[in-house]
């Protein structure tokens, strides 16, 4: 019988100070360390110290800033959803790997469920949309896609004030 290995990410050791500092990251990206430190209640150098170590362990892959894809000329945001035929499951990462390098592409989440990927896109037009979609994403090992366009985008860190940090995200469910 063959044995699989894990392939879960193994949980990283963190503690108060540093949950504190990703969710306050999270909120603001551009946090003055002097702030956060001051909000974590340690020493600036501390401070800094503990977010290069975040980094360093994975925890905080990049700091992102939230673009208005409207203003700069794509007022046309879609989730398209792929479904690859099941002969085809074994290229799920050849064509995540191909179609994040889209520049309209914005997001690729692999999922589990009837489809396989769910990818947000920006466009210029819904004519560019309806192009991109049957000729970049439906292209190669694809069964079917499935275009949603996007009314309004909320993030959820900018409408958290009134959730303390992550530890509430982790209480049951009532």
């Amino acid at each position: 019988m063959q044995r699989y290995e894990d392939e879960r990410p193994r949980e990283i050791k963190t503690d108060e100070i540093d949950e504190l500092l990703l969710w306050e990251l999270n909120a603001n990206g551009r946090i003055p360390n002097n702030e956060l430190s001051r909000k974590a209640g340690i020493a600036p150098s501390t401070c800094h110290a503990r977010i290069k170590r975040l980094e360093q362990l994975g925890l905080i892959k990049s700091i992102n800033a939230f673009v208005d894809y409207e203003a700069l000329g794509f007022p046309v945001q879609a989730i398209v959803f792929v479904r690859l035929p099941p002969p085809a499951r074994d290229q799920v990462k050849d064509y995540a790997s191909r179609v994040i390098q889209f520049p309209q592409v914005l997001n690729v989440f692999h999922m589990g469920g009837p489809d396989d990927f769910l990818i947000h896109v920006a466009c210029t037009s819904t004519s560019q949309l309806r192009d991109f979609v049957a000729t970049k994403l439906s292209a190669g090992p694809v069964a079917a896609t499935t275009t949603s366009i996007v009314f309004d985008h909320y993030i959820g860190m900018q409408h958290m004030e009134y959730v303390s940090g992550y530890e509430e995200m982790r209480r049951p469910i009532h």
